[in-house]
C-alpha cells in the first residue's frame, strides 16, 4: 500500500515568540497540511514546559478544526491517567457531534510532564490505564455493569460514539492491549530509542477486529527535519540538540534559534548526549529523507507515519513539511485517498 503522512504538532515555542503565536502557528499548518493531503493532524498533550504550548489538547482540536474542512484531526493524545474518564468521554462525544467522521482519540499512559507538575494535575498512576480505559469505554457505551454505581451516568452528547481510539505506545506496553480491544496502534518513534518492530508485531498477532477498526492499523511516529539541502537540515537541526540537552538537565526553555544553539558551550558530556540522541531524527533534504523514512516504515511494517517537526522558524517549518509531502507525492495521491481512520 502507499505510504500515507500525518502530522503530529506540540505547538512549538520559539525564543522570542510567544506560546498564544504558537496555537497560532499550528492553524497555520493544519491548513496547509490538508491542502497537501496528509491524512490525520494530531496535537499532543504536555504541561509545564516553556517549548511547547500544547496542553489543552481538546481545545487545540476544535480550534483546528474548525479552520479546516476534511483533514481528520485529533489527539496524539491525551494522556489519560491525568483525567477523569467521563470528561474524556464528554470532551470527545462533543468534538464528535460537531466534526462528524473527522476526529481521533488518541491515548497514552504517560503523564506527560514532570513529577511537581502532576501533583497539580491529579494523583499519578500508570498502572491505571487499563481500567481507565476500561471505564471510559464502558461509560461512552452505556456498558457500566447493574452493580456498578457509575451505572446511572449518561455520557452527552449521547447520540454519537466516541471516535476511533488510538493506544500510543512508545516501550510495547500497550500494542497488546489495543490488539485485544481492536483499537488502533501508534508507536512515539519520534523520540523513543525502542526499535518500533516488537511492539507492532504484538500488536498486529494480538488484533482482534472491532466496528471501528475491522482491520488493524498501526502509525510510526518519526522526528523529522527537512530542507533543501542535507547542510541546512543538519543547521536547522541544531535546534533539537540544546533543546534535549536542555530538558536532561532540567533547564527549560523555548526551542533556540539554530545559531543559539551552536553557539551555546557544550561539554564532552552534552556532545555525547547529542550524538546518540541524533539517532532518533530524519535530517536531510528530500530525497535524504524519503530513503530513511521509506526504511523505517518497511522496518516496522506499516504503512502511516506520523511526522513531529520541531523547527525555530515557523515559515522553516512549513517549508519542511511541503517538501516532505512534494517528495512522496502526497499531493498527487490526495484525492485517491479517504479521510477514515
Amino acid at each position: 500500500m502507499a505510504l500515507s503522512l500525518s502530522v503530529l504538532d506540540l505547538a512549538p515555542v520559539g525564543s522570542g515568540s510567544t506560546a498564544s503565536q504558537a496555537l497560532r502557528n499550528t492553524v497555520d499548518l493544519a491548513r496547509l497540511a490538508e491542502r497537501l493531503g496528509y491524512t490525520r493532524y494530531w496535537v499532543a498533550e504536555h504541561h509545564n514546559l516553556p517549548s511547547v504550548a500544547s496542553s489543552a489538547p481538546e481545545v487545540l482540536i476544535a480550534y483546528v478544526a474548525a479552520a479546516t474542512r476534511t483533514i481528520r484531526v485529533g489527539a496524539g493524545g491525551i494522556m489519560l491517567p491525568n483525567h477523569v474518564p467521563l470528561q474524556v468521554a464528554e470532551a470527545f462525544h462533543t468534538l464528535e457531534a460537531l466534526y462528524p467522521g473527522r476526529v481521533d482519540l488518541g491515548l497514552g499512559r504517560a503523564p506527560g510532564t514532570d513529577p511537581i507538575t502532576i501533583r497539580a494535575l491529579r494523583p499519578f498512576d500508570g498502572e491505571q490505564f487499563a481500567p481507565l480505559l476500561a471505564e471510559l469505554l464502558a461509560l461512552s457505551r452505556g456498558e457500566v455493569p447493574e452493580d456498578n454505581p457509575l451505572r446511572s451516568v449518561r455520557v452527552v452528547p449521547d447520540d454519537v460514539e466516541l471516535p476511533p481510539i488510538w493506544l500510543l505506545g512508545s516501550s510495547g506496553a500497550s500494542a497488546r492491549l489495543a490488539g485485544s480491544l481492536g483499537l488502533g496502534y501508534s508507536f512515539a518513534g519520534h523520540f523513543s530509542p525502542t526499535p518500533p518492530g516488537p511492539a507492532i508485531r504484538t500488536y498486529l498477532e494480538s488484533f482482534r477486529p472491532s466496528a471501528q477498526f475491522p482491520e488493524p492499523h498501526a502509525i510510526l511516529g518519526i522526528s523529522v527535519v527537512c530542507a533543501e539541502t542535507d547542510e541546512h537540515a543538519e543547521h536547522l537541526a541544531w535546534t533539537l540538540y540544546l533543546s534535549w540537552v536542555r530538558m536532561h538537565s532540567g533547564r527549560l526553555a523555548p526551542l533556540p534559534t539554530p545559531e543559539e544553539a551552536k553557539a551555546y558551550p557544550y561539554t564532552p558530556q552534552e556532545r555525547e548526549i547529542i550524538h546518540n540522541y541524533r539517532k532518533l531524527h530524519v535530517i536531510g533534504s528530500p530525497s535524504t529523507v524519503r530513503a530513511r523514512i521509506e526504511a523505517l516504515v518497511a522496518e516496522a511494517g506499516v504503512n502511516e507515519a506520523i511526522v513531529s517537526t520541531l523547527i525555530h522558524n515557523p515559515e522553516e517549518r512549513l517549508r519542511s513539511y511541503e517538501l516532505l509531502a512534494r517528495e512522496l507525492g502526497l499531493s498527487s495521491a490526495a484525492a485517491a485517498q479517504s479521510p477514515a481512520a
